[in-house]
């Protein structure tokens, strides 16, 4: 199964905000949105960054409330792992437990196609483990 499975079921809708929005817009949306990041992105829509609710309690406990007052672009994460539609869930699973990240832009030909989340990509990940045991059941009841 491939991310562009996922993305069938899921949507390519992607929460982005501008780099100059406050803290306090990106957790409002986040908590409105029931979504676990936004992506940051520039003037031409490119991937400038992400913010995670993660990165606001992190700055929450070393700054206090007064970071609420910051700009995302003071916080936010510049260097975005992304994923590609056709990388492999399993793929997808190494890469985000290797590198502790929950959610990952998705870009195809050089544009922000959708994001998932490793909620997204468990799910369809027990999914397919499920087919495979029903087709294994199968085969073994008609053998």
């Amino acid at each position: 199964m491939h991310v562009a499975s996922i993305l069938k079921v899921k949507g390519h809708a992607v929460e982005t905000v501008r780099a100059d929005v406050k803290l306090t817009a990106v957790a409002s949306r986040l908590t409105d949105k029931r979504i676990g990041a936004v992506v940051v992105t520039d003037r031409t829509g490119g991937i400038a960054g992400i913010v995670s609710e993660r990165d606001i309690v992190h700055a929450l406990a070393r700054e206090g409330a007064e970071c609420l007052e910051w700009s995302v672009s003071e916080i936010m994460t510049r260097e975005v792992l992304t994923c590609s539609e056709d990388d492999t869930i399993d793929e997808i699973m190494s890469r985000m437990t290797m590198r502790r990240c929950r959610h990952l832009p998705v870009v195809s030909s050089g544009r922000l196609a959708g994001i998932i989340s490793i909620g997204d990509v468990v799910k369809h990940h027990i999914a397919e483990v499920e087919m495979e045991a029903m087709a294994m059941r199968d085969y073994i009841a008609t053998a």
